[in-house]
């Protein structure tokens, strides 16, 4: 991948066809790399497949950064809330505010589209992604276990926007 000044990084950009989507898989696959052996069970970014973000693209809304993405994210329409997954950011990238871009323009979505809230989830294992979401004003609305498991393994969160 060829280096991107932080200034050249344009506004988030929503994908469409014609669209790289085997780029932002392998983009979505190295920032969810982190993941391994830490969480359980392991994450759905195993399963997804470059056509799922085409997909995504239809039924709701795939939103990039910088071409080739070095930051990426998938909104979900649910009936009370602006769904935000799959958030990723290049790792030679983070820390610079682009995840804080993203959201941004999520809640933009989110209020265009008539949604009171952004919902997301974080794995349990995750403490620091929790952080990092309540900093940008999200809040614990429930726990969840994945299918199998009697524990919880999520986290959701939602902000009002």
């Amino acid at each position: 991948m060829t280096p991107l000044l932080l200034q050249a990084i344009p506004a988030p950009v929503q994908a469409r066809e014609p669209f790289d989507w085997d780029g932002l898989l392998a983009l979505i696959k190295s920032a969810f790399v982190d993941m391994e052996g830490r969480i359980d069970p392991p994450s759905s970014v195993h399963r997804l497949q470059a056509a799922d973000l085409a997909r995504q693209a239809k039924s709701g809304e795939v939103w990039v950064m910088g071409l080739p993405p070095v930051a990426a994210m998938v909104l979900t329409p649910k009936a009370d809330a602006l769904y935000l997954g799959k958030l990723a950011v290049d790792r030679s990238f983070r820390g610079k505010g682009l995840a804080r871009r993203l959201i941004t323009c999520a809640e933009g979505r989110a209020r265009a589209g008539g949604w009171a809230a952004l919902e997301l989830q974080v794995r349990v294992e995750l403490v620091e992604n929790q952080r990092l979401f309540a900093a940008l004003g999200f809040v614990e609305t429930g726990r969840t276990a994945h299918e199998g498991f009697d524990r919880p393994t999520s986290i959701t969160f939602r902000k009002t926007v």
